[in-house]
């Protein structure tokens, strides 16, 4: 499945906001992502819960996908399925590098397809968030796009291709627009726009670095 896209109009189809919460008496910084597919809800449903489907434009998963189970996505998170109500919504735990963070994917129709609207909350201390929400925010990003591509087309996705895109000329577009974006909606939520904005060129390095040979 190639990768055409113009990349600013495609990352301005996502609507991101930032909150904080608390967890156990713990602060969190929690991202938001909505994005509208022209898609019945449950084609979106089956794409983002079917373990023969996500590896089409996200990851390969193994495990148990019922409430109660736990999930593996290969190279990436797993976590524990806490809630399933099919086709409105789901909730997991995401558990990635000795760290844990709680993950919502809602689905509501419209007249224009499904509403998609992703929650991440993570715990996250004041001198760990150099790189903003960004940092989980654009990497949902290029997920939702990659969806997106895969419900108009029902082709799958190439890694390599979707590696070689991110560093590319429209590929560093869309991460820029995304972070920047994700920026402006951390200074909504009260950071400083300088740091927020110094946070987002960070995470456009981060993501649009290619790697060493």
């Amino acid at each position: 499945m190639s990768i055409d896209i113009e990349p600013v109009a495609t990352a301005g189809l996502v609507v991101r906001e930032v909150r904080s919460g608390e967890r156990d008496g713990e602060p969190t910084r929690i991202a938001i992502a909505r994005r509208t597919y022209r898609a019945e809800r449950h084609d979106v449903w089956d794409a983002v819960t079917s373990a023969e489907r996500l590896p089409r434009w996200f990851l390969p998963v193994e495990g148990d996908l019922t409430p109660g189970g736990r999930y593996q996505l290969e190279g990436n998170a797993g976590g524990t399925v806490e809630r399933c109500a099919a086709p409105e919504s789901f909730s997991v735990t995401w558990e990635f590098g000795g760290s844990v963070s709680w993950l919502q994917i809602t689905l509501a129709e419209t007249i224009d397809g499904t509403v998609l609207e992703l929650v991440h909350e993570a715990p996250v201390p004041p001198e760990a968030w150099e790189y903003g929400p960004g940092a989980v925010g654009v990497g949902w990003d290029l997920a939702l796009m990659g969806l997106g591509l895969h419900l108009d087309t029902g082709a799958a996705g190439d890694p390599r291709e979707a590696d070689a895109w991110s560093v590319s000329p429209d590929g560093v577009a869309f991460v820029r627009a995304a972070a920047t974006a994700w920026g402006e909606a951390a200074a909504a939520d009260g950071d400083d726009p300088e740091s927020a904005r110094a946070a987002a060129e960070r995470t456009v390095a981060f993501y649009t670095t290619a790697p060493e040979a």
